[in-house]
């Protein structure tokens, strides 16, 4: 598949969101992570890639964090595109859609942890299901619910901090790669229920998830 004279990767279509992404390995001398999300927003919007405009700016506060702002092109119904991408090494995933604010985490599965890091990041459920599993499984499970959350919080932006060890998600493997949130925080209200992460395939011993607001 080609968006443009420089980007190709594997195109998929997540299922009942109305969200694209693009996934893509990149090589030493491959697109940046900004090419292949314009490339991507290109496709669904019929404007050329070298014509959309990115942001990296809260649009609360202005720092570079969570999710960049498609400036340009606006939707068809006059609003905003919601896009996210992320890297590891040489691999790329982009997520863009029409309807609801995506973010985009990529993990390297590594063997061994850090306990102080990994009870920062996991809730206690997550930390038990962890220690139950096959030593061989347990790094790609922890690499994917970690990316998951970093998913989640790129896509919320702009919001009070939450330590990602108060919410838990459910187990990789066990949902069929359409995870959701099973323990919630205050700051979400209702709309931790309509959360989705869509566990999407990447090259080279890594766990790459789209999280997909309500």
């Amino acid at each position: 598949m080609s968006l443009d004279d420089t980007v190709d990767g594997e195109f998929i279509e997540l299922v009942d969101s109305g969200v694209r992404v693009l996934v893509v390995a990149r090589g030493r001398r491959g697109p940046g992570t900004d090419s292949v999300l314009r490339g991507l927003v290109a496709r669904g919007s019929g404007v050329p890639a070298g014509d959309v405009e990115l942001v990296h700016a809260c649009e609360v506060c202005g720092a570079r964090h969570g999710r960049p702002v498609v400036a340009y092109p606006l939707t068809p119904s006059g609003g905003a595109w919601f896009a996210d991408a992320a890297v590891s090494g040489d691999a790329i995933v982009a997520a863009a859609g029409t309807r609801r604010p995506v973010g985009v985490g990529i993990e390297s599965a590594v063997a061994g942890f850090d306990e102080v890091i990994d009870e920062a990041a996991f809730h206690t459920s997550e930390l038990a299901v962890l220690a139950g599993l096959d030593p061989a499984r347990r790094p790609l499970v922890r690499a994917t619910l970690w990316a998951r959350k970093s998913a989640l919080l790129r896509a919320m932006g702009h919001t009070a901090f939450i330590e990602p060890s108060r919410l838990a998600v459910s187990t990789p493997g066990d949902d069929d790669g359409v995870g959701r949130v099973v323990r919630s925080v205050p700051e979400f209200g209702s709309a931790w229920r309509e959360i989705r992460f869509h566990d999407v395939p990447v090259p080279g011993n890594r766990a790459a998830s789209v999280a997909v607001l309500g």
